[in-house]
């Protein structure tokens, strides 16, 4: 409508010219609705309630007689109470595109004082500090003035002596210093890791190409026995035959072995025990032959000493006679053999026979017995010399 007026959020409306103000003012402040405004009666002005910043840049001297150049801003804005606004309108109603300007200097002048009673270094660490003593140093002058300050913060401090980097060098150094160590560490363990990674990679790289290998061989492998699966096959056939062969062979030559073994070897062994069991009997009998013959000879030897030592002793004592009548005894086996012999080839007749020959060996058997009896009877002999048979071998012709 025409005489109806709307304040925007941000704003308050204030009328001039009404005889009733709710208010203590000398006009209507209406903030968040509508109001009407009569003509040439009444005058409706609209003040900003919205958010302002004011940037201060100003050179403040510390304590210890350092300028510095500091930088600051300022957030304020109208209050939203009626005495704030009624305030503010008396004051920047005007001039409200003035406004940053003078809070601006306001807090300008309040940093100056502030920062004279600091030293750089607690300038530096305690900002926080700043901005509330500079905020509560000019909030008697906002209030009056009708502005609410939101914040303040220092932005900036420069320093054209040069304290400040002085300062902070020996820091500077160390941190820089250790940023170069931790920088070197950094580039070592990046170093480490990488050859790691390398190591790594390679490892994997050979243990693929090992793998790799490996499955090729198994390929190859299993292509080789599938084209040789013919051929080991007819070879397997082929030393299974060998084998039966072989086995039926060594079966054969088994049986030819035990055929010879039951056939030449045992009858032949059987041959040989025999053969040598009768060499050995033969040897046996030899043996005990020459040994009886060579006892026999030993008796006879040891027959004829003892009569040399007999005759010895006798021709030792005279007895010429017995040794004649000894060497008879001895003799007369060989002349009794060498009448048989001459007798041998003669032809005798004998008329009375059988009876005829046995009174003719009588009759030397009995001549030979007599000179034995003489004998004995001359030496006083008990027995019959060793070297008298007795016998002796005639061939008769027998004649009827």
């Amino acid at each position: 409508m025409l005489f109806w007026h709307v304040p925007a959020p941000n704003e308050a409306m204030l009328i001039s010219g009404s005889k009733r103000q709710a208010q203590d003012t000398q006009f209507r402040i209406v903030t968040g609705h509508g109001s009407f405004v009569l003509p040439v009666k009444q005058k409706a002005r609209m003040l900003s309630l919205a958010l302002r910043e004011a940037e201060i840049v100003e050179d403040c001297v510390t304590q210890q007689g350092i300028r510095l150049r500091v930088r600051a801003v300022s957030v304020f804005k109208v209050g939203d109470d009626a005495v704030s606004i009624a305030n503010a309108a008396r004051r920047f109603l005007a001039e409200q595109e003035h406004m940053e300007e003078l809070v601006g200097r306001i807090f300008a002048g309040h940093l100056r004082s502030i920062i004279g009673g600091l030293t750089v270094e607690q300038i530096i660490r305690e900002r926080d500090r700043v901005a509330q003593e500079v905020k509560q140093g000019s909030h008697s002058e906002m209030e009056k003035l009708g502005i609410v300050v939101d914040a303040l913060q220092i932005q900036e401090i420069d320093d054209a002596t040069g304290y400040i980097d002085n300062l902070a060098a020996p820091h500077a150094a160390a941190v820089a210093s250790q940023a170069r160590i931790a920088q070197a560490k950094a580039d070592q363990e990046a170093a480490e890791r990488e050859q790691q990674a390398a190591a790594l990679k390679a490892e994997y790289e050979r243990d693929t190409s090992i793998k790799r290998a490996g499955f090729h061989a198994e390929t190859e492998q299993v292509n080789a026995r599938a084209a040789q699966a013919g051929p080991l096959a007819e070879a397997r056939a082929s030393q299974e035959t060998i084998e039966e062969r072989t086995a039926l062979a060594r079966r054969q030559a088994l049986l030819a072995a035990q055929r010879l073994e039951a056939e030449v070897r045992r009858p032949a062994d059987a041959e040989a025990y025999r053969q040598r069991t009768l060499a050995e009997a033969a040897r046996d009998r030899a043996k005990f032959e020459a040994d009886g013959g060579a006892y026999k000879e030993r008796a006879i030897a040891q027959a004829q000493a003892d009569a040399n030592t007999a005759r010895a002793a006798s021709l030792k004592d005279g007895n010429q006679e017995l040794i004649a009548a000894n060497r008879i005894v001895e003799n007369l086996p060989a002349l009794a053999e060498a009448a048989a012999r001459g007798m041998s080839g003669a032809n005798l007749t004998v008329l009375n026979g059988t009876d005829g020959v046995n009174d003719v060996a009588a009759g030397l058997v009995g001549q030979g017995m007599a000179i034995l009896d003489s004998l004995k009877h001359g030496t006083g002999a008990a027995g019959t010399p060793p070297n008298v048979n007795g016998k002796a071998a005639l061939r008769v012709t027998e004649s009827t």
